[in-house]
């Protein structure tokens, strides 16, 4: 008798730059292409940080994005597809870069604000959320979000991927620079898509959708890793629509494969994790 394969799941990744306070645009192609993702048979679509409004944190900060969540949710339910998109959130007098995860019924599933700011424009009219994001279940997967600078930081993605996560979503924007903001050492920001996200589903053992901006101001790359470090779809051009098959069977041999993870929870005290 052969044995069932774990479940799997078609998660599509948009690779596309925002326009800065044009967030009826935004919308409307986020929903174009989730009609394309969904005749393509994914389950799920990820899209870039702060897309809804533009990534231009000093100049979208104001506004608050609820009404934007509201039509997003309704882009999924109308497609019948899962999707993953960044806003602006407002409470008490503090802004947030949030994330949500919408169901196909369009309910929200989880929300999460963004933990490692980046840079002096976010730092200047964000706060930082304090909040671990959840893990939440979808077709068979358990779920977690992430937002562009948390995944360079390999404590945050190994501290979710204990929490239970064995899919992180990763909403990004990351600038095209040569340089850092001081003229030092060239850093090309291309190798955290190409090299750094690869590298934490490796490590941490779980898959990784990873969506970016792109264009003349934006390193794009957008990815799809697998526990084993291998990008199953990257982006190339501006616009792009990747796509990728991602199983519980993979996850379940690289854990076995590599035991990176009950290494770790074996090598430090329980009170600690």
């Amino acid at each position: 008798m052969t044995a069932a394969r774990q479940p799997g799941l078609r998660v599509a990744v948009l690779q596309a730059t925002g326009l800065v306070n044009s967030a009826a645009e935004n919308i409307r192609r986020i929903a174009a292409r989730a009609q394309q993702a969904r005749q393509r048979g994914a389950n799920l679509l990820v899209t870039p940080e702060l897309f809804a409004s533009g990534y231009a944190p000093t100049l979208v900060h104001g506004t608050d994005g609820a009404t934007h969540r509201q039509q997003l949710a309704a882009v999924a339910a109308g497609h019948g597809i899962a999707l993953v998109a960044s806003t602006v959130e407002h409470e008490a007098g503090r802004h947030y870069i949030s994330a949500s995860l919408f169901g196909p019924d369009g309910a929200e599933l989880t929300r999460y604000r963004k933990q490692n700011l980046f840079g002096a424009d976010e730092k200047s009219v964000f706060t930082p959320g304090t909040e671990p994001p959840a893990v939440v279940e979808f077709s068979g997967f358990k779920i977690a979000l992430g937002i562009c600078f948390d995944v360079e930081f390999p404590e945050f993605v190994r501290s979710t991927a204990l929490a239970g996560a064995e899919l992180l979503c990763v909403p990004t924007a990351v600038p095209l620079r040569a340089t850092d903001d001081a003229g030092g050492q060239p850093f090309d920001t291309r190798l955290i898509p190409a090299m750094v996200v690869p590298t934490r589903a490796l490590e941490s053992q779980l898959f990784i959708a990873y969506a970016n901006h792109a264009g003349p101001n934006f390193a794009g790359l957008s990815t799809i890793a697998d526990p084993y470090g291998r990008q199953l779809s990257a982006a190339a051009d501006d616009g792009e629509l990747i796509v990728a098959d991602i199983d519980l069977q993979t996850l379940v041999e690289a854990r076995r494969d590599t035991d990176y993870l009950a290494r770790f929870t074996q090598s430090i005290p329980s009170s600690h994790l």
